[in-house]
């Protein structure tokens, strides 16, 4: 099991799952028609990966984006990001339609609001040696503590993003050509984390709280489908914000959908056990594990990181 199970995506080619185990500093694949498992330890926290359409992955640690050709195999820094790694670090992230990858990041003191979005563009490498890297959003465009649920819309005119701790999913209108953010408005905010409440609140009703925004998917009917850490349940909500359908799942922190399966319709959700009570464990002992339930809508395939090689 993960201690903080993070970006998880459906591999087309090689009909594997692949996830972050966060805080284990892992990368995790499995078969799962075969039932095999493959770790792959790493040096530091992978926040976030994506396969890339050369082979290999692309993954934000700790310390930089890196490149791996292969599985396992060495890995070569792209890029470094601005921000103090002692107290910082990658968070959620993916690519989007053109290859480009986005990665945001997260304080660890959960004290500043100082977290961003960037975007790394590796497609031009091949001529410049160097990928780019921009600042989509940052703290003095909306300030936030923990990036999370980074999606886009099937059209790819809608990019999604969230803050954790402010319970807050925002929508902006993307330019995918000129790779350009407007209109940025509210998309969801759900409601506080009740005063004293307690990761051993285990009662039915969970004392109230149903969670925040953690990361999320979009399907190809444009909905938007988002893990509650804490609130013990996954909820779909319409392009208009409406909220459409919540799923409970069997433990407390779900962190993150995806769709994967070859009809794109199984909902794969990781999970954290980190820093979680010995109660909620006892109660949930699939914390931390991959959960999965098949839906009726397809969602939308997994989008591959380009750096201009063959």
């Amino acid at each position: 099991m993960a201690a903080l199970g993070e970006s998880p995506f459906w591999h087309p080619q090689e009909q594997m799952l692949y996830w972050v185990d966060i805080s284990g500093k892992q990368i995790l694949r499995a078969n799962i028609d075969m039932g095999t498992l493959e770790t792959w330890d790493l040096p530091g926290e992978p926040g976030c990966i994506a396969p890339a359409a050369s082979g290999g992955l692309v993954m934000a640690l700790r310390h930089g984006v890196f490149r791996a050709q292969t599985w396992g195999g060495p890995l070569q820094l792209l890029a470094t990001l601005d921000y103090d790694p002692t107290h910082m670090r990658a968070n959620d992230g993916k690519c989007d339609a053109l290859g480009r990858f986005w990665v945001g990041t997260i304080d660890e003191t959960r004290t500043l609001h100082n977290a961003a979005l960037f975007c790394i563009d590796g497609r031009d490498m091949a001529n410049t040696g160097a990928a780019q890297v921009h600042c989509m959003v940052g703290p003095t465009d909306q300030p936030a503590t923990t990036a999370n649920g980074l999606a886009w819309s099937p059209d790819n005119g809608t990019l999604y993003w969230a803050d954790t701790p402010s319970h807050t999913v925002w929508a902006w209108d993307h330019d995918l050509a000129t790779n350009s953010l407007s209109a940025q408005r509210e998309f969801v905010r759900f409601k506080a984390k009740p005063e004293g409440w307690l990761t051993d609140t285990l009662d039915a009703s969970n004392g109230g709280y149903r969670g925040r925004p953690d990361g999320a998917a979009v399907d190809v009917q444009g909905n938007y489908w988002v893990a509650m850490f804490e609130g013990r349940r996954v909820c779909q909500f319409a392009p208009d914000g409406s909220l459409l359908a919540e799923f409970a799942v069997p433990l407390q922190c779900p962190t993150m959908p995806c769709f994967g399966g070859e009809d794109l319709k199984t909902l794969y959700l990781t999970s954290a056990r980190h820093h979680r009570s010995a109660t909620e464990l006892a109660a949930y002992p699939r914390s931390g594990s991959v959960l999965s339930m098949r839906v009726e809508v397809a969602g939308l395939p997994v989008n591959f990181f380009q750096d201009g090689s063959a």
